[in-house]
């Protein structure tokens, strides 16, 4: 693959960095990139800028023109990215939405459906959440026990869902149901789509040691929505669910990526003020930081090429998931050990409760991103299994 920009590559990118260059003033700059797609940090700032984003198409950049997208390439998804991260612009909160359900919504969903959803994305005018993981459908995700059933023209859900990112903040919920009673494993699901606010719908939320709140329980107690309000073939939301998690583990956390380039040379400055750079045990650890970024951008570029030619993300999107997680989590220590002993201590903030800094966020935070979406030990089965493909691992009930 060639890195360098082409002529028009090159044309966009200074477009990008015009943009950004213009808007990002004031509170949006000052909030600067912290947060993330599942932080509230300066949450009512990052909306009014999420809007702002939306309403000169970089929200839907690649979504097709009669949609409201720019029908945008790769590379130039790549490129925007890239200088997104660069400007150290605020975290974006339409990850679920315009990064995991709009995504699969233009793969697999109706003409009318797509008009229906994609202009109030691009608005910011509905956000979604994601429910998939249950109590015993975590990693196991064929476990799916949450149901629904159809009364007249409505699905009527019944079950739990639960780590539902942001579910507070939501207008919708993509939701993988059970909508044959009498199926098992992952045949008889179905992907509906459920609005988040009515009563038959409870939030519950979950707190976490990092001090936020961010994830949530759902429990649907006869939630409904339309009968049209399925995405692919009833019964086959396995499928759909699929193709959505190739999204969350490849694409989606593109931009993520790029901002680890900038937590790197955080660290690295704070190791060269705290004299840690002088360690060679810490200075071993930043050089293996240093490479594993390299790796993992190549590794993002080698996804991307089997995108374009494939059309969707196949199973090496696990490669990037499972690689980018077990490097952040090692990140994670790295940064605590160029802190030393500040590492143990956690100040006290104006309103009397203890908050972490933001390498010990980064450390707690990153504890968790080797389980969601998927924890390493599926990705290497899918990697072993449909990459390599080697013999398939016995599942419960069988033997070896």
């Amino acid at each position: 693959m060639d890195f360098h920009d082409t002529p028009s590559e090159a044309a966009f990118r200074e477009e990008v960095r015009a943009w950004l260059a213009e808007h990002l003033t004031g509170d949006f700059a000052a909030l600067g990139s912290v947060g993330g797609p599942s932080d509230e940090t300066g949450w009512e700032t990052r909306v009014e800028w999420e809007k702002l984003l939306g309403r000169d198409r970089w929200v839907g950049l690649s979504w097709p023109a009669e949609y409201g997208g720019r029908g945008a390439g790769v590379p130039e998804q790549i490129i925007f990215n890239e200088e997104y991260a660069r400007a150290n612009a605020p975290a974006r909160i339409s990850f679920f939405g315009e990064g995991l359900f709009a995504p699969t919504l233009i793969q697999f969903g109706t003409e009318e459906q797509k008009r229906r959803f994609l202009p109030r994305i691009q608005a910011v005018e509905e956000l979604w959440c994601q429910g998939f993981s249950e109590p015993n459908a975590g990693s196991d995700l064929a476990n799916i026990q949450t149901r629904a059933v159809l009364d007249g023209d409505e699905w009527v859900i019944s079950g739990q869902k639960v780590w539902t990112t942001l579910a507070h903040r939501a207008d919708w919920i993509f939701v993988l149901c059970r909508t044959d009673p009498e199926s098992r494993g992952h045949h008889g699901l179905s992907y509906l789509l459920c609005p988040m606010r009515q009563d038959g719908i409870e939030i519950r939320p979950l707190r976490q040691m990092t001090g936020s709140a961010e994830f949530n329980e759902v429990f649907f107690d006869g939630a409904r929505t339309a009968r049209d309000n399925v995405l692919g073939p009833v019964g086959q939301g396995w499928k759909v669910a699929m193709a959505t998690l190739g999204f969350e583990r490849g694409t989606a956390f593109l931009s993520s990526q790029l901002g680890f380039e900038r937590e790197f040379a955080d660290l690295l400055d704070l190791a060269h003020k705290t004299g840690a750079a002088s360690d060679p045990v810490v200075r071993d650890e930043l050089a293996a930081r240093y490479v594993g970024l390299k790796v993992m951008r190549y590794n993002g570029m080698r996804m991307l090429t089997n995108l374009v030619q494939r059309g969707v993300a196949g199973p090496e999107a696990s490669i990037g998931k499972l690689y980018w997680t077990t490097w952040h989590r090692a990140f994670g220590e790295t940064a605590l050990r160029v802190l030393g002993a500040d590492a143990l201590v956690v100040a006290r903030a104006g309103g009397g409760t203890y908050e972490p800094g933001p390498q010990q966020q980064v450390f707690m935070a990153s504890r968790a991103e080797t389980i969601y979406a998927g924890s390493s030990e599926i990705q290497k089965n899918i990697i072993g299994e449909r990459v390599l493909g080697l013999p398939r691992e016995p599942r419960q009930g069988e033997t070896s």
